[in-house]
C-alpha cells in the first residue's frame, strides 16, 4: 500500500459522509468564502482550529505558524492579515496559542534548535521582560504554560500595531482582536481577556497618522479560494 493510500481513503470516507449529511455540501462550499473569524494559531498537529471551535470549512481564515507568531517582517502572516481584514471583512482576529507549546519552551531554554531559534527570539524577549514573574512559578510546567499565555498576550499587541488593523480601524471598519488559549490535557479553550476592538486601545507611540488615502481597491475572491 503506497504511503497516501490511507489518506485517499480516509477523504473518501469524510467526503461521502458530508454528501450523506448534506448533499449540496460541496456546491455550496464552491460558492465564495465568508468567513466572521481570521485564526492565528499554531502549527501544532494537536490544535486543529476547525475542529476545537466546531466550525465548518468555510467558516474560518486560518494562518498557522510555530509559537502562533505575529512578526512585522513576517509577510506571509500580513498578506493573511490583509487579505481577511481588507477582502474577507473579517469582523474578529483570534490569536490562539495552547499550553504546553514546544515553541515557547525552546525559546525560553538556552539550547541551539537551528534556524528556529532566530524565529522565537521574540518570545525570549517577552520571557526576559517578564522573568521574575515567570520564574516564580512552582513547576517548570507551569512556568511555560504561564509563558504560553503571555506570548498570545504580546502577539495580540503586536496584531494592533499593524497598519492593516489600523487603518480598517480608521476607516471606520468593525473588528476586533482576541487572545486565546487551548489546553491540549482537556479539549477546552480559554478567553485570556486582551481583546482590543480599537485603535484607541493602542500605545500613541505604535500609532500610524491618519491619512486622506483609507480605501484600497476592491479585490474580488476567487472562487476557488
Amino acid at each position: 500500500m503506497c504511503e497516501l493510500d490511507q489518506l485517499i481513503q480516509n477523504n473518501e470516507k469524510w467526503i461521502d459522509k458530508c454528501t450523506h449529511d448534506d448533499p449540496d455540501f460541496f456546491k455550496r462550499l464552491a460558492g465564495q468564502q465568508n468567513p466572521d473569524y481570521l485564526w492565528i494559531g499554531c502549527s501544532d498537529s494537536r490544535v486543529p482550529a476547525n475542529t476545537i471551535v466546531g466550525l465548518e470549512p468555510g467558516e474560518l481564515f486560518v494562518h498557522r505558524n510555530i509559537a502562533n507568531m505575529v512578526q512585522q517582517t513576517d509577510f506571509n502572516c500580513l498578506s493573511v492579515l490583509q487579505y481577511a481584514v481588507e477582502v474577507l471583512k473579517v469582523e474578529h482576529i483570534i490569536v490562539c496559542g495552547h499550553y504546553g507549546c514546544g515553541g515557547v519552551q525552546a525559546a525560553i531554554g538556552n539550547d541551539e534548535h537551528g534556524l528556529v531559534d532566530n524565529w522565537l527570539r521574540q518570545i525570549k524577549d517577552t520571557y526576559h521582560a517578564n522573568q521574575s514573574e515567570v520564574d516564580a512559578m512552582p513547576t517548570p510546567e507551569e512556568k511555560v504554560n504561564r509563558m504560553c499565555e503571555l506570548n498570545v498576550m504580546e502577539q495580540v499587541q503586536n496584531l494592533a500595531k499593524t497598519k492593516v488593523l489600523q487603518l480598517a480601524w480608521q476607516r471606520g471598519q468593525k473588528v476586533s482582536i482576541h487572545g486565546l488559549i487551548y489546553s491540549i490535557r482537556n479539549g477546552k479553550l480559554n478567553d485570556l481577556n486582551v481583546t482590543i476592538k480599537g485603535i484607541e486601545q493602542v500605545d500613541p507611540v505604535y500609532r500610524v497618522k491618519e491619512t486622506t488615502r483609507l480605501t484600497r481597491p476592491t479585490v474580488t475572491p476567487s472562487e476557488n479560494n
